[in-house]
């Protein structure tokens, strides 16, 4: 009887399991099939003659040779090292200010009384988002020349000689980097937030007003309590990207005057071990890498649970 219900269901569904299949497709091709390239961070893997399969299958075995090698350059300050400070940095900031940033702007999207001051400030907001990294990458170079906007204004308000030379400081990276990552996703990573505002029942805004409760109070007791479930739930999906900032965004605003800044997980595997046919490093660290993601989602989840939010699980 279950079996006739399933197949049932399956049968009434068809065309929407029809259009997910792609989808399904692109995960597995992707996201797991990839996995299996892990083994490589157990062997000596190099490229030879032989096609890339022979070679891998016939690869010698090392153990976790590797990995003690990953340890040893995190412990005696190397490059590595620098990488995965960087890395931490640049997760946390954009799981913390990056996160907040997207949540407080719905809550005064929210809030404006002319709706369409409301969708023109939406609209121009989302618009970074579909503008490339290589583009957006341009634009700040040129707002932060020594002849750009940023430089003249400063030195209109006194502040500096107008010489300043912002992508040529490493001190100033993060900032920088923190600064275009808000504006180039923060319009994109607030839909989420303005959808579950959206749901929020109008009537608890009345019978707050009519008790006397002013706007601030209102946002405050009534606006983020309601939308909390799913602001935590986005977090702990976040929590797990702290070591997975990327590296498109390092390689275009960064060069070499500020490598010491700009150099993360990434950009490392990419020039230290792709780059000189350190294959077997690269997908050790990059294994490395995702187990200590899932291991901060599950602490991120566990934490919430703590408190009595709900989580994922």
């Amino acid at each position: 009887m279950l079996n006739k219900r399933f197949t049932a269901r399956l049968w009434r569904q068809r065309y929407l399991l029809l259009m997910s299949f792609p989808f399904v497709i692109w995960v597995l091709a992707f996201a797991y099939l990839p996995l299996f390239g892990w083994a490589m961070a157990f062997q000596d893997f190099r490229l030879g003659r032989e096609p890339i399969l022979q070679t891998f299958l016939n690869a010698p075995s090392v153990g976790l040779k590797h990995f003690e090698t990953i340890w040893r350059e995190l412990t005696q300050g190397g490059r590595l090292y620098s990488a995965f400070k960087n890395t931490l940095a640049m997760g946390f900031l954009t799981a913390t200010i990056g996160f907040a940033v997207p949540v407080i702007f719905a809550v005064l999207l929210n809030e404006l009384r002319s709706k369409r001051l409301g969708r023109i400030t939406q609209t121009v907001a989302y618009l970074p988002h579909f503008i490339s990294w290589v583009a957006a990458a341009g634009m700040v170079y040129a707002m932060l020349a020594s002849g750009g906007p940023v430089n003249v204004l400063l030195a209109r308000l006194g502040l500096s000689d107008g010489g300043t030379a912002f992508m040529g400081e490493a001190k100033m990276f993060l900032g920088i980097f923190i600064i275009s990552d808000i504006w180039k996703n923060m319009g994109w990573n607030s839909v989420i937030f303005l959808a579950a505002i959206a749901g929020v029942n109008p009537e608890l805004y009345a019978a707050a007003a009519v008790d006397g409760a002013g706007r601030f109070r209102r946002i405050l007791h009534i606006t983020l309590p309601c939308i909390a479930p799913v602001v935590i739930v986005v977090f702990i999906l976040n929590a797990g990207l702290i070591l997975d900032v990327g590296f498109e965004r390092q390689l275009l605003l960064g060069n070499s005057a500020t490598r010491s800044a700009s150099e993360v997980l990434d950009t490392y595997i990419l020039r230290y071990g792709i780059g000189m046919q350190r294959y077997s490093l690269g997908a050790a660290i990059g294994m490395v890498r995702s187990v200590a993601a899932v291991i901060l989602v599950l602490a991120a989840n566990a934490f919430a649970g703590k408190f009595g939010k709900a989580g994922i699980v």
